[in-house]
């Protein structure tokens, strides 16, 4: 097995749904083969689309993912789908460089330049070391909570390498545990709606500084939902046990679709008044139509 990355635009020309696929043709086959059952990361490239002249994409890894199973495009010769599962949104995108340094050596120069050349490929071997670095930039603020892994330490301590290395988890093992994986949804989620209740436009921040808003799976995680930032809203805590429960919804255009009779009118009334979510950040950072469509027609009660 070997890691790789995973190149995908925000329009993208293939039909890439990361959180749950990735298409590929058979130049790109051997290499994804390699990675079947182990870990990849998802890279957005500076062209937001196919059009040689767009522009807007972050040039980052911005997702972690594992390769399940891989299955021949039915109606695409040469063609096939990585099927994903594990899907993770990256508490911060890492951009491919940062002053001097490239997370993918691959990428770099002799001269230390970029290599184009490379960048053109759209599946890339990678070292789990430079997967590892990846990570360790990614979720470096939730991470700090904890001891650094000891691969991270830049002088680990004469004579206690050995215990180290066997008392620490790999990285990997502790970013897809489920306490890690809910820290890491709920900060992207707040940060995409700046800490902001969507329904109401409610900005609760307490008295040690931190955000009473909720992150909220669209899709529950207990439903195959994935930890991604499309598939989560950020909400107040009576809204979120509301949306949970299928007394609220959202229709494809983000109107918010009310449970008749179940929702009490003192509630009503807190609701944005054009009762419309309130946007993301960025518009590739809303909920994604496939998991709203999934919450009306097995959660919502209307």
């Amino acid at each position: 097995m070997a890691r790789v990355i995973f190149t995908t635009r925000v329009d993208p020309s293939y039909d890439d749904l990361p959180e749950q696929r990735y298409h590929f043709p058979r130049t790109y086959l051997r290499q994804v083969e390699g990675a079947l059952q182990d870990w990849v990361i998802y890279y957005e490239p500076r062209r937001s689309s196919a059009d040689l002249s767009s522009r807007g994409g972050r040039q980052a890894y911005f997702a972690t993912a594992r390769v399940r199973e891989i299955i021949p495009d039915p109606t695409l010769p040469d063609h096939f789908y990585a099927l994903m599962d594990s899907y993770l949104d990256f508490a911060r995108a890492v951009p491919f460089q940062e002053g001097n340094r490239y997370y993918e050596s691959a990428l770099r120069r002799e001269d230390g330049g970029t290599s184009k050349g490379a960048f053109g490929r759209a599946v890339r071997t990678l070292p789990d070391t430079e997967y590892d670095a990846i990570l360790q930039a990614a979720f470096a603020t939730i991470l700090s909570k904890d001891a650094a892994p000891a691969a991270a330490r830049q002088e680990p301590v004469p004579g206690f390498a050995q215990e180290i290395e066997e008392i620490e988890r790999p990285l990997i093992e502790r970013v897809v545990t489920r306490p890690f994986r809910e820290a890491a949804f709920a900060r992207s989620v707040k940060a995409a709606y700046d800490d902001t209740c969507a329904f109401t436009g409610l900005k609760i921040i307490n008295g040690g500084g931190r955000s009473e808003v909720q992150a909220a799976h669209v899709r529950p995680v207990a439903s195959a939902g994935p930890d991604s930032l499309r598939n989560g809203i950020a909400l107040c805590s009576t809204f979120h046990w509301m949306f949970d429960r299928g007394l609220i919804s959202v229709a494809d255009d983000h109107q918010l679709l009310l449970a008749q009779g179940h929702v009490p009118e003192a509630a009503m009334r807190l609701l944005n008044p054009d009762r419309v979510l309130l946007p993301t950040r960025r518009t590739d950072q809303a909920p994604h139509p496939m998991f709203l469509q999934w919450h009306r027609e097995n959660v919502f009660k209307g």
